[in-house]
Order: C-alpha cells, then sequence, then structure tokens
C-alpha cells in the first residue's frame, strides 16, 4: 500500500525497461545453449559417420544422442522465438508508452501557453500594434514638416510656370525659323540665268531697247 502511494508510480516505470533487460538476458543465454547444441549435434552425426561400417552400434548410439541434441535444439530455438516476440511487444509497448507521455506533456504545454491569451487579447493586442503604428508615422510626419511658414503666392507660382513654358514655345518658333532660312536662301542669293551671246543674245537685246524706246513715248 505504501508503494502504491510513494514508490508505486516510479516502480510502474522501470517495469517495461527491466523486463526488456531481462529478456535481452535470457535471450543470450539461449543463444549460447543454441551455439553448443548445434556442435554436438555436428560431433555427433561424425561419429555415426566414421562408425557406420566399423561399429554400426556406436554409429546408432551417436545417432540417438543426435536426435535428443535436435530435440533439445528445437525447444531453445522455439523459446528464443518465443522471447523475441514478446521482447518485441514489449519494446514496441514502451516506445508508444513514452510517445503519449511526449504528446501528452505537449499538449499539457500548449494548454498552459493558451491559457495565457484567447483570440479577443490576440485582437487586442493587434489593435495596439496598429495604434502605435499610425502614431508613430503621425510623429514621424510632423519631425519632417519645416520649422518656418511658407507664404509663396501659389498663384504667382502658377503665372511663373505659365510665362516658361510660353518663353520655350517662343524659342522653339524662333529656332525653327532660323533653321529654314539657311536651308532655303532668298532671291538675291538665287543664281540667276545668264546672259545669251552671240547673234542670238544682240538680236534680243535690240528688241528689249525697242520696247524701252516705245514704252518711253507713251
Amino acid at each position: 500500500m505504501w508503494n502504491y502511494f510513494f514508490g508505486g508510480g516510479q516502480q510502474k516505470k522501470e517495469l517495461p525497461k527491466k523486463a526488456i533487460v531481462k529478456l535481452r538476458e535470457h535471450i543470450a543465454t539461449l543463444n549460447k545453449k543454441q551455439g553448443y547444441l548445434e556442435k554436438q549435434i555436428e560431433q555427433q552425426e561424425q561419429i555415426a559417420r566414421k562408425n557406420v561400417t566399423k561399429n554400426r552400434t556406436m554409429a546408432k548410439q551417436a545417432l540417438r544422442r543426435k536426435k535428443k541434441l535436435e530435440s533439445d535444439l528445437e525447444r531453445i530455438e522455439n523459446q528464443i522465438e518465443s522471447l523475441e516476440t514478446q521482447l518485441s511487444a514489449i519494446e514496441s509497448a514502451n516506445l508508444n508508452l513514452e510517445t503519449m507521455k511526449a504528446m501528452k506533456q505537449g499538449a499539457k504545454a500548449i494548454k498552459q501557453i493558451h491559457s495565457d491569451f484567447n483570440v479577443d487579447k490576440v485582437d487586442e493586442t493587434m489593435d495596439d500594434i496598429r495604434d502605435q503604428v499610425e502614431a508613430s508615422e503621425e510623429i514621424s510626419d510632423a519631425i519632417s514638416r519645416p520649422l518656418g511658414a511658407d507664404n509663396i503666392d501659389e498663384d504667382e507660382l502658377e503665372d511663373e510656370l505659365a510665362q516658361m513654358q510660353q518663353d520655350e514655345v517662343d524659342e522653339s518658333m524662333t529656332n525653327t525659323k532660323t533653321k529654314v532660312e539657311k536651308e532655303k536662301p532668298g532671291i538675291s542669293q538665287a543664281k540667276l540665268p545668264s546672259v545669251p551671246t552671240g547673234k542670238l543674245g544682240e538680236k534680243k537685246a535690240a528688241e528689249e531697247d525697242e520696247d524701252e524706246a516705245a514704252l518711253k513715248q507713251l
């Protein structure tokens, strides 16, 4: 009873480990016994083969001992198989137990963590963070604002911009006109046709003089 209240839990925890250790030790002992029997069986078979023609009685006795040893070996092998099956089951059960303990401990930790807050508290915290971010942005804007008063007239700025645009237009038109004049020279610079020479030229010059004279008489 006292063990139940004070030491029972610890003993219950150690029981699977002790069982596993005990089973492994016994399996190791049986494996040694198995190896010994296998050597004895091989030895009796060699005796029987050696005396099969020389001494049949000795050969027969060796075979009887071999049969008995084989029977003992079969029991040992069955015991080893049973113990290994039990060992595997205990190890698997113990692993499941430890897994469940770990999962239970994890669930307990999560429950304890969640007990400190809930969805409402999370929403409240997020709202506080947003408020602080907005306040920080307002403070940053206030710090960045110039300290001096701004007395510039917006209409005056618009008029100045309009004048700048007009100046650019006038300059563009002037440059275009200058470029056209350079590319297309005036009448004074144009190449005049040459005056014809020879008889045809003299005849044409005389006709022009007559025309001039007639015009003067009028």
